[in-house]
Parts: C-alpha cells; structure tokens; sequence
C-alpha cells in the first residue's frame, strides 16, 4: 500500500522498525517537503516488498559503480519523475536513505546521494569511503550526506 508522506505531520508509518525511526521519519519528511516546494511532487512511498522493480535498479546502479550492497533491510521506496529528472530512493532500516538521480538528459548529473539519520552510525559499507557532510534540518535534526557521480548508462 502507497504512502504520501505528510511534512506537517511527521510519522513513521511504514518505517516503525527502524530504531531510529522518529529520525528517519524527520528525513523522509524533510525529502517530501523539497520536492512539494520546488516541483509540486507529492512524495509517495511503498513498501519495499511491493517494489522490487526499484530495488533492483538501485542495487544493480551500486553494484555496477561501486561494488556496493547494503546489508540494511529495505523498508520502503519510491520512483518518480520531475522535469528531466528520474529520482529513486531507498529508505532502509538502519536509518540510511539512498537516492538516485538520474537526469535524461544530462550526463553530468547523475549520482546517488546517501543521507545518514541523526543517530545512526556510518553504515560499514561507506564506512572510510565517503566523507560527509553535515546539514541541520527543522523536521530531521542533522543529517549527514554524502554522494557519489554516476558514470554509466541506466535506464
């Protein structure tokens, strides 16, 4: 069952076994807000077990560029298209949500981006890999981000 995740009213539906869920709800939330305000997207979410059509395409995005697999179970996802922009995102138990952004048509900007949620530890699979940054958000606290260019050709 689908989810439009609500920045006004912040839960963690669908994500309640995350032990730093009311974080990653503030994270989810603070992604809906950004493509609300700047696309006029709402941001909907399903259960992992519901698409695995998108997990697919993100693990195999990883794998391919960076031999990376995640170990974290897999909680919800979701698979839009704003302007040339083809987003997915991956939001996984330990707290860690992954997007893709994959423009159609520009080369130059294609990568995944990690947000780590405030509490989490660095995942050991980017642990000494990425540096990351830090952001203060109102509905997620601080969130530690890092990405990384996409070089190949995904569609």
């Amino acid at each position: 069952m689908s989810y439009i995740v609500d920045f006004k009213n912040v839960s963690t539906v669908g994500i309640e076994s995350s032990p730093v869920a009311e974080a990653l709800a503030g994270l989810r939330a603070n992604e809906a807000r950004y493509f609300m305000n700047k696309y006029k997207h709402e941001f909907t979410v399903v259960p992992a077990s519901e698409s695995q059509e998108t997990l697919d395409y993100v693990n195999r995005i990883l794998k391919e560029e960076r031999d990376l697999a995640f170990s974290s179970k897999p909680l919800e996802t979701t698979r839009f298209q704003v302007e040339d922009i083809r987003m997915a995102y991956v939001f996984y138990e330990d707290g860690l949500a992954l997007n893709v952004m994959y423009t159609v048509d520009s080369p130059k900007k294609r990568a995944v981006g990690f947000k780590l949620s405030e509490g989490m530890e660095v995942p050991q699979e980017l642990e000494g890999k990425f540096k990351f940054a830090r952001q203060k958000s109102k509905l997620a606290g601080t969130i530690r981000g890092s990405f990384f260019v996409i070089k190949g050709e995904y569609e």
